[in-house]
C-alpha cells in the first residue's frame, strides 16, 4: 500500500517529472487502446472486405499523408518549443497558417486525382481522393489547445478525446463495410471520425477559442523556423512512407495488402515509440536540456533506457510471435503476412535503439539539423526499398528497410553528439539486447521466412 501511495503521490504533483511520467502513462495506455481498437477493426473488415480493398486505401492513405507531410510548416514543433507558445497572437497565428494550409491541401488532393489515378493504374482514385480529401480541409481547424496541453504535458483529456475519436470511427467503417462491402466505407469512416475529433477538441479543451489573426513578428517566426520543417517533413514523407509508394507500384494490389496487414502488426512497436518521443520528449529537452548539467544527463539517460527496453520488449513480441499472430487472427488468404511481421520487427531493432535522440535537436530551435538527419534518412530508405524491390521482389524490400535503418545510425549518432545527447553505454547495450532478439526470431520462424523468400 506505501508502494501504491508513494507513487500515485510522485505522478500527481506540478513538477517535471511528474508531467512527465502522467504523460508517458497516458500516451502508452492512450496508443495501446487505438491500436486494440485498429485490430479490432483490422479483423472485422478483413472478413467483410477484400485484400485488393486495404491495398487501394493504403494508397488513397498514403497520397493523404503525402500532401499533408509535404506541406508541414511546423506549427506543432514551433509551438512545442517557441518562448511564445502560450500568447494568444502568435497561437491565432499559428492556427491561421493552419487553416489555409488545410483547404489548400484539400483543394490538391482534387487536382492529383486523375493523374495518380494514371500513375497506378487504378481508375477508382479519381473519385477516392477528392472525398478523401476532407479530412485534411477538416483537420485545418483544429484548435491549438491541443498543441497547448502537450507543450505542457497536459495530455489526459487529449487522450480520452482520441479514443472516442478511434470508436467512433471504428463502428463506422464496420457498419458502412458491412452495408456496401467497399473501400468506400474506409473513406467515409475517415472524415466522419476527423469530424468528431474536431468538435471535441473544440468543446472539451479548456482554452480560449482561436480566431483569424496575423500577426506579423509571429508568422516571421512561424515561417522561419518552418521553413526547415517542411523540408524535414518532404524526407520524412519518403522515409515513412516510401515502402508504401513503392512497394504499391512495384508489387500486386493483393500482395500490397498483405504487406500493410503485416507492416501493421509490426510497427506497433516504432509508432508507441514515436509518439512518446514527440509527445514527450520535446518539453523535458526544453526544460532539462542534456548539456545544462549532468543531473539533466542522468535523468534522460534513465528516461531512454525505459523506453527503449520497453520498445524492444514489444519487438521481440513482434519478432517471436509474429507468424503465429497472423495464423490466429486472420484467415489463409493472408497467411504470408507472418513473415513479414518477423522481418520488419528484426529490421527495426537500430532504429528503436536511436530514436531517442533526433527530437534534442528540434527542443533546441535546430530545425536545420534535424532536416539533416531526415534527408539522411529518405535517401538510405528509398536506396534500399529500390534495390531490395529489383533484385529480390518483397523480400528483397524488407530486407532493404532493415539495411537502411542500421545505415541510418552514424548520421543519428552525429546529431546526438552535437546536441549533447549522446550516451554510448545506452546504445551498445540496446544494439547488444536487439542482436540477441535478431538471432531467436530468425530462428524461431525459419521455415516461415525461407517460403515467404520463394514466394516473392
Amino acid at each position: 500500500m506505501m508502494g501504491a501511495a508513494s507513487f500515485t503521490a510522485r505522478i500527481r504533483g506540478a513538477s517535471l517529472g511528474a508531467r512527465v511520467m502522467r504523460s508517458s502513462m497516458l500516451t502508452m495506455g492512450g496508443f495501446g487502446t487505438a491500436q486494440l481498437l485498429r485490430l479490432l477493426s483490422n479483423l472485422v473488415l478483413t472478413r467483410l472486405l477484400f485484400p485488393e480493398a486495404f491495398g487501394m486505401m493504403a494508397l488513397v492513405s498514403v497520397l493523404m499523408q503525402g500532401l499533408a507531410m509535404f506541406s508541414d510548416v511546423g506549427v506543432t514543433p514551433a509551438i512545442l518549443q517557441s518562448r511564445r507558445g502560450d500568447d494568444r497572437d502568435f497561437l491565432d497565428t499559428a492556427w491561421t497558417i493552419q487553416v489555409i494550409r488545410g483547404v489548400a491541401l484539400s483543394a490538391t488532393a482534387a487536382a492529383l486525382a486523375w493523374p495518380m489515378a494514371w500513375v497506378y493504374g487504378e481508375p477508382q482514385l479519381a473519385h477516392l481522393l477528392p472525398v478523401a480529401g476532407l479530412t485534411l480541409l477538416i483537420a485545418g481547424f483544429n484548435p491549438t489547445t491541443l498543441d497547448t496541453a502537450g507543450r505542457h504535458l497536459l495530455l489526459g483529456r487529449v487522450t480520452v478525446i482520441e479514443v472516442a475519436t478511434q470508436v467512433v470511427g471504428l463502428l463506422a467503417a464496420i457498419a458502412l463495410a458491412w452495408a456496401t462491402g467497399s473501400v468506400w466505407a474506409l473513406v467515409a469512416s475517415g472524415i466522419l471520425s476527423q469530424l468528431v475529433h474536431l468538435v471535441l477538441l473544440r468543446r472539451f479543451l479548456p482554452g480560449t477559442p482561436n480566431r483569424f489573426r496575423w500577426e506579423a513578428p509571429a508568422a516571421q517566426e512561424l515561417i522561419r523556423f518552418g521553413k526547415w520543417i517542411f523540408l524535414s517533413t518532404v524526407c520524412g514523407f519518403a522515409f515513412h512512407q516510401g515502402d508504401k509508394i513503392l512497394i504499391g507500384r512495384y508489387l500486386p494490389l493483393d500482395l500490397f495488402g498483405i504487406y500493410n496487414i503485416g507492416y501493421f502488426l509490426a510497427s506497433f512497436p516504432m509508432l508507441l515509440g514515436g509518439m512518446i518521443t514527440r509527445k514527450v520528449l520535446i518539453p523535458v529537452y526544453r526544460e532539462s536540456p542534456p548539456t545544462a548539467s549532468r543531473a539533466n544527463f542522468l535523468k534522460l539517460r534513465r528516461m531512454r533506457a525505459a523506453v527503449t527496453t520497453f520498445l524492444l520488449a514489444l519487438l521481440a513480441g513482434a519478432g517471436l510471435l509474429g507468424v503465429w499472430l497472423v495464423h490466429l487472427l486472420y484467415d489463409p488468404r493472408y497467411e504470408s503476412a507472418g513473415a513479414v511481421v518477423v522481418i520488419l520487427a528484426v529490421g527495426q531493432i537500430p532504429q528503436i535503439v536511436a530514436l531517442t535522440y533526433d527530437q534534442a535537436a528540434l527542443a533546441a530551435g535546430d530545425s536545420r539539423r534535424f532536416f539533416v538527419l531526415q534527408l539522411a534518412r529518405a535517401l538510405l530508405m528509398v536506396a534500399g526499398l529500390l534495390v531490395g524491390l529489383e533484385t529480390h521482389g518483397l523480400m528483397g524490400a524488407l530486407v532493404g528497410q532493415g539495411a537502411a535503418y542500421l545505415a541510418m545510425y552514424p548520421v543519428v549518432l552525429w546529431l546526438a553528439r552535437r546536441m549533447g545527447a549522446w550516451d554510448p553505454m545506452h546504445d551498445l547495450l540496446g544494439f547488444g539486447a536487439g542482436l540477441l532478439i535478431a538471432l531467436a526470431a530468425i530462428h524461431f520462424n525459419y521455415s516461415d521466412i525461407v517460403a515467404l523468400a520463394a514466394t516473392s
